[in-house]
């Protein structure tokens, strides 16, 4: 692979100088490299989303594998927040000194080593054992907010015990039951979580194609539904306790999961439930997101729910654009649905995030290794953030604003 002459021992030297005196990038490139020059290790990680994805494949049964991946309808809001991104083109600017880069950012007073999350994903022992367990602890070894979602295979408790300090999130469903509801938001508030997600646009489940040709949905078999199982209002509803009677347990979460009758007056009542940040996640109407900061919100999620349940929809980069356009330049604005690599965040940021919330890449990441892969997948994509920053000449995440893209004619 290196010509005869190349010294291994040199370059080992080189990487440990001139890594001193960078950030994320040239680090993680230079350690990818020299995994090649040892025998005796190899650097066996994928490095694009797509190769991600397709280790992530070789894995995973059908059910699974859709159920992470696949979208509603034909798929035309999932294409759709691709295509718009490669609308988007970034500018960059020359002979600026980058030296020095600073990828940190700020969310409700806290300082975030990056302007982005780990989203919510729901049912993370399908792709993965280790489930929520090994995205949280991976988050939380590098300061990166893990947004748990209502539906996880490891109840709130548990996720908390074993991210210590690091930070965390609560996704909620808000479904029929306000007890429900209510009992899982103090529960989040006891165990540390520092925000509030209150998703809005899955009262129903979308009409997700490969999920019915596999006949495949994760809570029919009791998984997703540890937040459930432990709590305590939720198991008082019941004639015995899930451990004697599984069935009669995912037959009332069934009951009591979704929420078609969910309107603004239910979300004001979940405001005044917490002092917690409260973000509003599934808007892409500008009109919903005034009326979401009209009633409490701290900040709006722009979100097509990854194209998981409306066929047709808007992209949610688009969104984003009007969004910001009609809530002003100081409202708090987050997005997901579509983010796959560092130049998708440096273009959301640009027409109007604070942040984004990355979702399936960091499923196929958990899914190809565990702990281990969405550890691997994060030093990816803050080094490929932190040049992205530096080679569209820029030293601050803080610097991004609308001048960094330009539309494609």
């Amino acid at each position: 692979m290196f010509h005869k002459s190349f010294r291994p021992l040199a370059f080992e030297i080189y990487i440990k100088d001139v890594t001193k005196l960078t950030t994320h990038g040239l680090d993680a490139q230079m350690r990818i490299y020299a995994a090649a020059l040892k025998a005796e290790a190899s650097y066996d990680w994928p490095i694009s989303v797509d190769e991600w994805a397709r280790r992530a494949r070789e894995k995973l049964a059908d059910g699974p594998w859709w159920y992470v991946e696949g979208a509603a309808g034909q798929g035309w809001t999932m294409r759709a927040n691709r295509e718009a991104f490669y609308r988007y083109r970034i500018r960059p600017r020359m002979l600026r000194n980058v030296e020095d880069r600073d990828l940190t950012t700020r969310l409700f007073g806290q300082k975030l080593p990056a302007p982005f999350l780990l989203g919510p994903v729901g049912v993370q022992s399908i792709v993965h054992p280790e489930a929520e367990l090994a995205s949280g602890k991976a988050a939380a070894a590098f300061g990166i907010p893990f947004v748990l979602s209502t539906v996880s295979s490891v109840s709130l408790e548990d996720v908390a015990t074993a991210m210590g300090d690091a930070p965390r999130w609560f996704q909620l469903y808000p479904g029929r039951d306000p007890e429900i509801i209510a009992s899982m938001v103090a529960r989040a508030e006891q165990a540390g979580y520092s925000a509030l997600v209150v998703t809005v646009d899955t009262t129903m489940l979308g009409w997700r194609e490969k999920d019915l040709e596999n006949a495949y949905l994760p809570f029919l078999q009791g998984l997703g539904l540890a937040n459930y199982l432990t709590d305590p209002v939720f198991r008082s509803r019941l004639a015995r306790p899930p451990e004697e009677d599984m069935e009669a347990a995912i037959l009332h979460f069934l009951s009591v999961y979704v929420n078609p009758a969910f309107t603004w007056d239910d979300l004001s009542a979940i405001r005044r439930q917490t002092r917690l940040p409260m973000l509003v996640k599934g808007i892409t109407h500008p009109e919903d997101a005034k009326h979401a900061f009209d009633l409490g919100a701290d900040a709006v999620v722009v979100s097509n729910h990854g194209g998981r349940q409306v066929d047709g929809g808007v992209a949610a980069l688009d969104a984003l654009v009007e969004v910001r356009e009609a809530v002003g330049p100081d409202a708090a604005l987050l997005m997901d649905s579509g983010i796959r690599c560092a130049a998708d965040v440096l273009k959301a940021l640009a027409l109007g995030a604070n942040a984004v919330m990355f979702g399936r890449p960091y499923m196929y990441a958990l899914a190809v290794g565990g702990e281990a892969g969405v550890r691997q997948w994060l030093v990816h994509t803050l080094a490929e953030l932190d040049l992205e920053l530096a080679l569209a000449g820029y030293r601050s995440i803080r610097e991004i604003d609308r001048s960094v893209v330009k539309k494609a004619e």
